[in-house]
């Protein structure tokens, strides 16, 4: 059996993978498990921002070495961070995400510390702030955040204190390193009108979905599902994946 593990990112809980339930094969095994803290998961008063030796010995069985994990957003740079905690599994899809999170030319330093005083001051508005912010992307970015809030409601399933916790996690992570000398096969996914992505990024990926910007598993479900079944079913061939040529899919 072929296993896919998906990591939802900041302020979004598993949820965010349901319309990519339709899209499975039979001979794939897919889990969604959430991140500690988020709907429902209990949050370890002492796990610190930087600890993440202590979040892979939370995440260690939901990780296992036998699978393909694809992190979306900041659960790509978590996932990535991990490899240097967990033993690392088939391949890494990181959808969404770059070696760290700003960049000149996308999300500046300066934007995220102007949403994270922001969000100090009003963390649910805030939070309602962002999920139209990643949706700037899509092809219908109103029927997008109309089907995002029908799977996750009006109130984020983290309490504050883990949001504040992943937005320092998102102003520091940087995984360049990890990336440079990788413990397995790499692939890094990005949608082609991806608002959260610079343009470096974004060329940089090695999948870029069409008609799609940081949410396709809103609004390309079957192309982004079709695309990771194809990625898993030829590691379980023992085909590690690995980054090189360019793919553009539509």
């Amino acid at each position: 059996m072929t296993k896919l593990v998906l990591l939802s990112g900041w302020g979004i809980d598993a949820r965010i993978w349901q319309p990519l339930a339709p899209y499975w094969p039979d001979d794939v095994e897919v889990t969604t498990p959430d991140w500690p803290g988020y709907a429902g998961q209990a949050l370890d008063e002492m796990l610190a921002p930087d600890d993440l030796a202590g979040l892979g010995r939370r995440m260690a069985a939901a990780l296992p070495a036998d699978a393909v994990w694809v992190g979306w957003s900041l659960g790509g740079l978590l996932a990535c961070a991990l490899l240097a905690h967990l033993p690392a599994p088939r391949t890494l899809v990181m959808l969404g995400t770059g070696p760290r999170f700003c960049s000149t030319e996308g999300v500046t330093p300066q934007e995220l510390g102007t949403f994270q005083r922001a969000f100090a001051r009003n963390p649910e508005a805030t939070w309602q702030h962002f999920l139209r912010w990643q949706l700037q992307g899509e092809p219908d970015a109103r029927t997008a955040h109309r089907r995002l809030l029908d799977l996750i409601g009006r109130k984020p399933s983290a309490s504050h204190s883990t949001l504040a916790a992943g937005l320092i996690q998102l102003a520091t992570l940087d995984v360049a390193p990890i990336l440079a000398a990788p413990p397995c096969g790499v692939l890094r996914m990005a949608g082609q009108q991806d608002p959260l992505l610079s343009p470096a990024s974004r060329h940089a990926a090695d999948v870029t979905l069409g008609a799609t910007g940081h949410c396709p598993m809103l609004t390309r479900p079957d192309l982004l599902a079709d695309h990771l079944v194809d990625i898993a079913q030829r590691t379980g061939d023992g085909r590690n994946e690995t980054a090189g040529s360019r793919e553009e899919v539509s």
